[in-house]
């Protein structure tokens, strides 16, 4: 009987034997649906957040199990992938870095102690993951690290400076990642999204904001959770074992426009 020609390129999507740590797990956004997007590919998790409530949550809705810690602390951090590492052994296939929060505020307004957290939540919990997870992934024969950018680190939003420049610098740190850690097996990328309809931003920005956002939208339509998570579960899989080092956007091409629209009202809007 002769062997078909066509591969079965969905299986190459499937985690199945594969654990993962997905950092920022909980809260019902982005963090919520990365981890539903991999274990619904087969994964186990690892589902850190600094809530413990979240934490439970979100690995109970997945079967993974739940690790609370503030991943800015680097004592936190090397003591989480040392419970991953002794956990799931050589079937640590990678980590997925959802943390992040934007503080609102213009560059006047932002004193030292609100820009050294903004660059905490932002950067240095990423540099630490890399530094730490980077050698355990490694000695287990390679994997990958996956970290959430923003369009704001590719393009001036308003009120948005300090949170832009460390998401900037986090998409620099994915690319000098994938450079030293290629040649260890361990691919390293990241994400890029627009503004994403998680419950923490529909609670702050007003309806009327949403809409004008959507029709100044290529797709005529805002990101859900669950867009960005499809494109992280790609970027973890077998799909995209030849990219690394890439930033991919995900704004439904709102960047490749003139004006991303609504600027003076999405100031208000922050404020």
């Amino acid at each position: 009987m002769a062997t078909s020609p066509l591969k079965d390129h969905l299986q190459l999507a499937r985690l199945d034997g594969k654990a993962y740590v997905v950092l920022g797990a909980g809260g019902g956004g982005l963090g919520d649906a990365t981890c539903v997007a991999l274990a619904g590919a087969g994964a186990q998790l690892l589902c850190v957040d600094r809530s413990e409530e979240h934490a439970n949550a979100i690995a109970a809705q997945v079967g993974g199990e739940p690790f609370v810690a503030d991943v800015t602390r680097r004592e936190e951090v090397q003591a989480l992938f040392e419970h991953a590492r002794t956990s799931f052994g050589e079937r640590l296939a990678g980590v997925v870095d959802v943390v992040g929060m934007a503080k609102n505020a213009r560059i006047d307004e932002m004193d030292d102690d609100a820009i050294e957290q903004q660059f905490a939540v932002v950067l240095r919990h990423a540099f630490l993951t890399v530094q730490i997870a980077g050698p355990i992934l490694a000695r287990s024969g390679g994997g990958t690290l996956t970290f959430v950018g923003s369009l704001s680190g590719l393009a001036a939003i308003p009120n948005q400076t300090f949170y832009g420049i460390a998401k900037a610098a986090l998409h620099h740190l994915v690319r000098y990642a994938a450079q030293e850690l290629g040649p260890d097996g361990i691919r390293v990328n990241g994400v890029a999204p627009g503004f994403i309809s998680t419950p923490r931003l529909l609670s702050l920005l007003p309806e009327e904001m949403w809409d004008r956002l959507a029709a100044s939208n290529p797709l005529r339509r805002v990101a859900s959770p669950d867009d960005i998570a499809k494109a992280i579960l790609f970027l973890v899989s077998d799909l995209s074992d030849y990219v690394n080092g890439n930033i991919l956007t995900l704004d439904g091409g709102v960047s490749q426009t003139l004006v991303i629209g609504g600027t003076d009202a999405l100031r208000e809007a922050q404020r």
